[in-house]
């Protein structure tokens, strides 16, 4: 009767998207192989019409993730597991695909809170514990936002401490070649002067070893005038 009825309002509503929630009460219907034919009958009726169905079910703590309760995962194109996520003293929500028949998928789990807009979900954070979720990946991000902070704060701090050592340097380049121009100055005087008194040392020496040698030089001579001495 359930499937007629449901067959009924699907050729009166003609909807694209048919949810289910959740599984487990058909399983009051009957036993569990009467429930997962009829299922597999309702799946199949569904995928002929190109409607999207969606089962939802709600497993219990002590029941293992990878079963279902009326045994039909085998019939599910995919297959999404929500699960609680306790640690550091709070729980929070995540989420994963077990399945996703001939379609690419990841393996993390993902985080996903409830807010203003709509469910959000988060990207996966893997910090050094592990993956983290709620307060803890609030304050790991917060740690990490700090480092960050301090890492570029040292870095400003070690650019401007080279580029006062580099002014600091050209500073003290400037002044040691104004002090070795000054320098260098004085010396070529000294040279210089070294270099004319060597000149007037030479002409000296020569006229000196002329005068010993007789050859220095000879007064000029009166001349005779016509009428004798």
């Amino acid at each position: 009767m359930h499937l007629l009825r449901i067959h009924k309002l699907v050729d009166q509503i003609k909807p694209k998207i048919v949810i289910f929630d959740p599984l487990s009460g058909y399983l009051s219907l009957g036993d569990s192989l009467e429930v997962k034919s009829m299922l597999t009958r309702l799946l199949d009726y569904l995928k002929a019409r190109q409607i999207t169905s969606m089962f939802n079910t709600l497993v219990e703590g002590s029941q293992s993730e990878l079963q279902s309760e009326v045994g039909v995962s085998s019939l599910m194109d995919s297959w999404i597991l929500l699960r609680n996520l306790e640690y550091n003293g709070e729980r929070n929500r995540g989420l994963y695909i077990l399945k996703a028949r001939g379609i690419p998928h990841s393996n993390q789990i993902r985080e996903f809170i409830f807010t203003d807009h709509g469910i959000e979900l988060r990207d996966v954070y893997v910090g050094a514990e592990g993956v983290l979720t709620g307060t803890a990946r609030t304050a790991q991000e917060a740690r990490e936002k700090a480092a960050v902070q301090l890492r570029r704060e040292t870095t400003e701090r070690k650019r401007r401490e080279i580029e006062r050592k580099r002014r600091a340097l050209e500073a003290q380049i400037l002044a040691l070649r104004a002090q070795f121009e000054n320098e260098a100055e004085e010396i070529n005087k000294e040279i210089a002067l070294d270099t004319t008194r060597e000149q007037v040392l030479q002409t000296d020496k020569v006229q000196m070893t002329q005068l010993r040698s007789g050859n220095g030089p000879s007064k000029p001579k009166r001349e005779r005038n016509g009428r004798g001495a």
